[in-house]
């Protein structure tokens, strides 16, 4: 898999063999949320971090997000981190302001609730072309940058421990 980002960066996490990640992923717009997945997989990977170690859950979409990564870390509290990835695509209705709005806060709710970084990965994008820019097109794959900031905020927290 070709690894495209806006952000580069080049730290490196000689721990993270040991970091325990699970990525929830909206089935909702499967071209992208697939894509969003194969990005942060290959980037934890490519970090260390074991294929073992990382449990990945599909939630209905991404209003679901929130509620998946509070059950993944209720099932597992070994985990270091969670990533929510999904795709919101602005329609003709409101709709797209509530479940972007709820599920951004939900996300955040639950890392805090938690103590736990819980990555926001929702691409909430006008049209399907701009979610496949953003998904692994010309504008790289937030999936990856979403991978590295669980990694980096995992980081953070056992050196504030």
């Amino acid at each position: 898999m070709k690894k495209t980002n806006l952000s580069e960066h080049s730290a490196t996490f000689p721990k993270a063999n040991k970091f325990k990640i699970g990525i929830v992923v909206s089935e909702w717009n499967p071209t992208v949320t697939n894509a969003l997945k194969e990005g942060a997989l290959f980037t934890l990977l490519d970090h260390g971090v074991l294929e073992a170690n990382v449990a990945i859950h599909q939630v209905p979409g991404s209003f679901e997000l929130p509620l998946g990564a509070a059950m993944l870390l209720d099932a597992d509290d070994e985990l270091d981190g969670v990533i929510c990835l999904g795709c919101v695509i602005q329609g003709e209705t409101r709709h797209f302001d509530f479940i972007s709005q709820a599920v951004a806060n939900g996300a955040m709710k639950v890392g805090l609730d938690y103590e736990v970084p819980v990555i926001f990965g929702v691409l909430t994008c006008d049209t399907m072309e701009q979610a496949v820019d953003r998904s692994g097109g010309k504008h790289g794959n937030k999936g990856v940058e979403a991978a590295y900031t669980v990694l980096k905020m995992i980081e953070l927290q056992r050196k504030l421990k």
